[in-house]
């Protein structure tokens, strides 16, 4: 049952990408010979007044066919006839359409949410080694972290788990004065509390009213941490923290968000976590496409960029089938990338 929710909700991530393409393109008068859900052969097929919409067998893409999207077209309503602020609009959209979706997506899972936890000490537990002036103390609020800012407690925790040892680069705020606690030590270890010995880093936080400003305010930082989440994954595959074998694709997508379903305690739960992870990869999905790489909207966004800069030099207009050949070439290669990510994700479920 989950797998079947999971492959309809990244479905449905992947229809909103293109929906958005597909409705900027048809409101700036593009014409759209084919909008498609899916890839692969054909299931159904409906024939609109200039647009062909099929839903096709695999649910793992789509896409938003375009005039003149990849190559030459003397039709004047032709995605490269347009003006180029046009053309960043449509290429944008989809990645925009993702965002207000997965921020309704997290805005409804919000309304849900009954407490929330900050980032000030209300209490450090007894025996911890690093209390006083020179380090912590109940009052001080924690604003960042080896240079990450932190919102909630959340942040704390995370960034935590991700130091590689047991110090870190503290910012606090004390008596509204702000104080740097370089290379200063902070690791779990075994604190008695309430009579039981539990391992922790000793730290205790502030508890937040949850009101509807609050919960808009939180539905934001959700958002804004889960593009801060992308630029951190990056950073560790840029500086080998993470390997290739760590990425996933929509197979362990689906794997992922089955997995979430079946350990959650109920049905209802479950549909909360999945629609939660599903915010996460829609964000992913949005701002991915959005970098600047050639095949990706974030890079054809860039081509128009550049070929506006040649064209200023030149003097004359650059014909549109070399960038396609660039767009081409780079989509054969993301297209090996996404066979290999498919033998990893498929590997690791055999593996367990």
């Amino acid at each position: 049952m989950y797998i079947v929710l999971a492959i309809i909700a990244f479905g449905i991530l992947i229809a909103v990408h293109e929906a958005g393409h597909f409705t900027a393109a048809k409101l700036l008068g593009v014409k759209v010979n084919e909008f498609a859900i899916g890839m692969g052969p054909k299931l159904l097929r409906k024939q609109g007044k200039e647009t062909l919409y099929t839903l096709r067998a695999l649910p793992f893409g789509g896409f938003c066919a375009m005039e003149g999207e990849n190559e030459s077209s003397e039709d004047s309503r032709s995605f490269t006839a347009q003006k180029r602020w046009r053309r960043v609009v449509i290429l944008a959209a989809g990645g925009i359409a993702n965002l207000i979706a997965c921020f309704i997506i997290i805005l409804i899972l919000v309304t849900q949410v009954d407490s929330l936890v900050g980032t000030t000490l209300t209490e450090l537990a007894d025996g911890f080694p690093n209390e006083g002036p020179h380090g912590l103390m109940a009052g001080d609020t924690l604003v960042s972290l080896n240079g990450e800012r932190l919102y909630y407690k959340e942040d704390v925790t995370l960034f935590l788990q991700l130091m590689k040892t047991g110090r870190v680069d503290l910012v606090i705020r004390r008596d509204g004065e702000k104080i740097e606690l370089n290379n200063f030590p902070l690791e779990p270890r075994e604190y008695m509390t309430d009579g039981v010995s539990q391992y922790r880093y000793g730290l205790t936080f502030n508890s937040i009213e949850v009101n509807a400003m609050e919960k808009l305010k939180y539905s934001g930082y959700m958002m804004l941490n889960y593009v801060r989440l992308i630029r951190v994954s990056i950073a560790q595959l840029v500086t080998g923290a993470a390997g290739m074998r760590d990425l996933s694709g929509p197979v362990g997508i689906v794997d992922a968000m089955n997995s979430i379903g079946r350990d959650s305690p109920s049905f209802l739960a479950a549909l909360g976590n999945i629609a939660s992870f599903m915010a996460f990869i829609g964000v992913n999905l949005a701002i991915v496409n959005l970098l600047p790489i050639p095949a990706m909207d974030g890079g054809r966004i860039l081509f128009i960029f550049i070929t506006w800069a040649i064209e200023r030099v030149i003097k004359r207009r650059l014909d549109p089938k070399y960038e396609g050949y660039i767009h081409t070439t780079a989509l054969v290669l993301l297209m090996g990338l996404m066979v290999f990510i498919l033998v990893n994700d498929v590997v690791k479920i055999v593996n367990g």
